[in-house]
């Protein structure tokens, strides 16, 4: 893939890959969101190793910086308040854009303060983590958790374009970047063969050479691609996007029971093979979809089941599950492979309701083979 690439897709905004592209931060955010003032969202992390570069881009006089501490503890209804309340404090106004720079986490709770900030003003994304440049950058979806979930309090809201720099990824750790690799596995499996298999083939060198793989700048176009076309096709979560919760709704509860300590992207390689596994004994996928799922997760180095010696519970995980955002009427609903490349419908949703009794098993063998 050329350097410098606004990807051909079917959504309102583009998406440009280039590696350098903080280097010209501002004249890139100008071009796509224009405005008088500039509110650089990041985390304190993030704003360590960039800041300086980042911030010599935009006009001086004209752009705030805001920083917080990284961690999913941030993504909260009063860091949202804290934000807004910054921004009035500054005089931003509609005529401000946001740049969230950062995770997931920066990029979900600055598209929330962008989305609600005087009904909605300008945000463009510029994803620092693997995983936010395949999946939470892309779709307009924002949000905070709440003691109920994850991501229960938010709003759709486009960002004016996605700026992707892979440069950026030499400076995350392994196991961070290991992270994202399992929403690019995740996108093979709901949606392409053929990319999946190419994950494969690729995931030993990208272990090995990280953000410096020849190969990534085109894993992460195509993984963007496959998100986008099911995101512009279903924008509100109403049928097709389904399937991109596949593996989620174990994660999720993970997540929630281990008090965020596992990263995003290793609680839904776990739930991806669990989920998989439900698929097998619900007769909808065979032993090969679960096996070759089970060896991608393995390839890209993540975790397929839990960690030894965890304090789970069956019964937790599957309680946690109901405060899902796909529970409905007391069900608890998941995204199924059929085999890889597809995901079952039911009565012509990409949403399964389970039996509790059938999670409960597959969750039971899973913790039984972690315990010490």
């Amino acid at each position: 893939m050329p350097l410098g690439t606004t990807l051909d897709l079917p959504l309102a905004y583009p998406i440009h890959i280039e590696r350098g592209a903080l280097a010209a931060l501002g004249t890139l955010v100008a071009q796509w969101a224009p405005a008088h003032r500039y509110a650089i969202i990041s985390d304190a992390t993030v704003s360590a190793l960039h800041g300086k570069r980042m911030l010599s881009t935009f006009p001086h006089e004209r752009t705030h910086c805001i920083t917080i501490a990284p961690g999913e503890q941030e993504k909260s209804r009063e860091r949202w308040a804290q934000l807004t309340d910054a921004l009035f404090a500054w005089g931003a106004g509609r005529d401000t854009t946001i740049v969230a720079v950062g995770g997931g986490v920066v990029g979900d709770l600055a598209g929330f303060v962008a989305a609600t900030f005087m009904r909605g003003i300008p945000i463009v994304q510029v994803p620092t983590t693997l995983l936010a440049m395949v999946d939470a950058s892309v779709g307009g979806k924002t949000g905070v958790d709440t003691s109920a979930g994850k991501n229960l309090v938010g709003a759709f809201h486009d960002p004016r374009a996605v700026l992707i720099d892979p440069d950026v990824l030499e400076t995350l750790p392994p196991n961070v970047l290991r992270s994202g690799l399992a929403e690019m596995i995740k996108h093979g499996i709901v949606a392409d063969r053929a990319y999946f298999d190419a994950m494969v083939r690729e995931l030993d060198t990208v272990n090995r050479d990280g953000a410096s793989a020849p190969a990534l700048p085109s894993l992460i176009a195509g993984s963007v691609r496959i998100k986008a076309a099911v995101v512009a096709y279903d924008a509100r979560e109403g049928g097709i996007r389904h399937v991109l919760n596949f593996g989620h709704t174990i994660a999720h509860a993970i997540e929630r029971e281990l008090h965020y300590t596992i990263l995003h992207g290793e609680a839904v390689a776990i739930g991806m093979v669990l989920e998989a596994r439900i698929a097998l004994r619900l007769g909808l996928a065979s032993e090969d979809v679960t096996r070759d799922i089970e060896h991608a997760v393995q390839c890209a180095g993540l975790p397929s089941t839990f960690p030894r010696d965890c304090s789970l519970t069956a019964t937790a995980i599957l309680q946690a599950t109901r405060g899902d955002k796909k529970a409905r009427g007391g069900a608890v609903r998941y995204a199924l492979p059929k085999v890889i490349g597809e995901m079952e419908t039911a009565d012509g949703h990409y949403a399964v309701a389970v039996p509790d009794a059938v999670v409960l098993d597959v969750l039971r063998h899973e913790l039984h083979k972690s315990a010490p």
